[in-house]
């Protein structure tokens, strides 16, 4: 596979995991060795707020791991243009890391009706436009949160793109649009990212993307602690019942593989370097990491 040393071994890669989060607290670095003993080689660690841009590099640099730096569209309410400055400077001051692999998460999402609506709608949208040009001076891919909003960010996408500042590819994270909206961001040179939310019985129209687009379209993820794959997943009834819903970790990551694999009718180990291969193409420090350490 392209992107990928000739004698690597079969590795998952969780192109989207939030180790930083609340939720793991002081067993991020102990779930993280879980994770690796399971055989996730890789995690990407996509910062949501510039208040913790230092904090996620530092995380991702002590797990040997790689990271994003970005504002989330649901963080974009208590954002303003300084956290701008502070996404350009710190993507300045670290231009020269290898581990800093994307800009991300960066994106918009229409949900709830109050980010739907104005004044967070446009908010939302000139942040994405300005995190968008900013990766392409920087010559980063974008990791972009897509949420009820596939039109409106391929718009942006396309709209960098007539004025000469496109961006250089990147990952489309939980996606769960249409066929037609696949393809759009395909064309613009983006994979797509399938998780937890894939595993359930009932997701039958995104199983069918799974099953349907082109293998170099995949990319694998957990989004951990949240989208829980379905057998972590505890109903509404039982969680007002009192039972609680357990986080979900990038160690979910094979057995959420081996389950997409098997829609495909693949052995996990073809999904997993596939996948593998997809990642590093959609995020060329990550691939020269990878070949740099010969696929761990």
């Amino acid at each position: 596979m392209a992107g990928l040393p000739d004698n690597a071994c079969p590795m998952w890669i969780d192109t989207h995991c939030h180790l930083d989060a609340p939720e793991f607290g002081a067993e991020a670095a102990a779930e993280r060795e879980r994770a690796r003993a399971a055989g996730v080689a890789w995690c990407v660690l996509p910062a949501v707020r510039a208040a913790d841009f230092a904090r996620v590099r530092a995380l991702a640099h002590e797990l040997g791991d790689v990271y994003a730096l970005g504002i989330h569209p649901l963080c974009v309410a208590e954002a303003d243009e300084a956290d701008l400055a502070a996404l350009q400077e710190a993507l300045e001051r670290w231009a020269g890391d290898p581990r800093l692999v994307a800009v991300g998460e960066i994106g918009l999402d229409f949900l709830e009706p109050e980010l739907a609506a104005e004044p967070l709608r446009g908010k939302q949208l000139a942040f994405l436009r300005a995190q968008l040009e900013l990766a392409q001076r920087h010559g980063l891919p974008v990791i972009l949160h897509v949420r009820r909003s596939v039109d409106a960010v391929t718009a942006a996408l396309r709209a960098l793109a007539r004025a000469g500042r496109t961006v250089g590819g990147g990952i489309a994270h939980a996606f769960n649009g249409s066929l037609q909206q696949a393809q759009a961001l395909l064309a613009l040179g983006c994979r797509l990212g399938f998780g937890g939310a894939a595993t359930f019985d009932t997701a039958q129209r995104l199983r069918r993307l799974v099953t349907g687009l082109p293998l170099q379209a995949l990319v694998l993820e957990t989004d951990a602690p949240d989208i829980p794959p379905q057998w972590l997943y505890v109903p509404a009834a039982e969680r007002a019942a009192g039972r609680p819903m357990p986080r979900n970790t990038p160690t979910e990551l094979p057995r959420i593989g081996a389950t997409l694999a098997a829609l495909r009718g693949l052995q996990p180990a073809e999904l997993a370097r596939a996948t593998a291969a997809n990642a590093a193409q959609a995020l060329p420090r990550l691939g020269a990491l990878i070949a740099a350490e010969g696929g761990r």
